[in-house]
């Protein structure tokens, strides 16, 4: 049996997949993130609520949108020197006392059955969510990562009371959400690279894809100097020509046929 997923380890691995250290040392970009996440939360509710019989994806993508709201609150946590148990443990206890680390299970451990369509509750929670969200967006986008960490602290913590709310009234946990998330971020960015065989590694030679091609692109003049001129690309690779000659596809001289070539 697997150790239950704690809000530490979660904060530890996430923060290994961030990349957005390199657009510099403020909250800005994280926080946007953020902030864009929780819209892509109501944007799913509203789907299901448009197309409540043919959207039947709407759990897993609860889940996947919760998992990347975690995501960035862990980041934005990391980058200000801040704890998910420390900022959790201080809103649970209501006096700032501090847990071991916590696991995910913990939190919900009495999970309400997955509901096929978003409540009333739901939606206003999602939208107190996003109303935080977007005045931590406001507070804290210009400033460095360190520069208010209790008022930030205490700001995370009612935003995560916000999400944890979310997941008990759609019938989702955290825990999943969270596990779902470092499935995807390690595969979008592993700490060790595996590329697997080439699938048809084991095919004769003439049935492989070529394993170096060689894509020749060049143009071709029609009509040159007279009024119906008109240019073409041509693709070719290993010697073969391949695809339609490209136009621009418009009156107006805009070199759009080289973009085409890559289409």
């Amino acid at each position: 049996m697997s150790k239950p997923l704690t809000l530490g380890l979660y904060q530890a691995l996430a923060a290994k997949t961030d990349r957005t250290r390199v657009q510099g040392s403020s909250l800005e970009l994280p926080l946007l993130g953020l902030f864009g996440e929780v819209g892509s939360l109501l944007s799913e509710v509203k789907k299901k609520q448009r197309d409540t019989r043919s959207y039947l994806g709407y759990e897993a993508s609860v889940l996947e949108e919760m998992g990347d709201v975690l995501w960035y609150l862990a980041v934005i946590a990391d980058r200000a020197g801040l704890s998910l148990t420390e900022i959790v443990g201080g809103d649970r206890t209501g006096g700032g006392a501090l847990f071991d680390d916590v696991s995910f299970a913990s939190l919900q451990p009495q999970r309400a059955l997955p509901l096929l369509a978003p409540t009333t509750a739901f939606e206003r929670t999602l939208m107190r969510l996003a109303g935080r969200a977007g005045a931590i967006v406001g507070t804290y986008g210009n400033v460095l990562p360190d520069a208010r960490p209790d008022d930030l602290k205490r700001d995370l913590a009612s935003l995560f009371s916000e999400l944890l709310e979310a997941a008990n009234e759609a019938g989702v946990t955290l825990d999943h959400a969270a596990s779902n998330n470092l499935e995807k971020t390690f595969d979008r960015w592993p700490i060790d690279r595996k590329y697997s065989a080439l699938f048809d590694e084991d095919f004769p030679p003439e049935e492989q894809l070529p394993r170096n091609l060689t894509v020749e692109i060049f143009e071709r003049v029609l009509n040159k100097g007279e009024a119906k001129e008109r240019r073409y690309v041509i693709q070719r690779c290993n010697q073969v020509l391949i695809g339609d000659r490209l136009t621009d596809n418009a009156a107006e001289e805009d070199d759009y046929r080289f973009h085409d070539v890559f289409h």
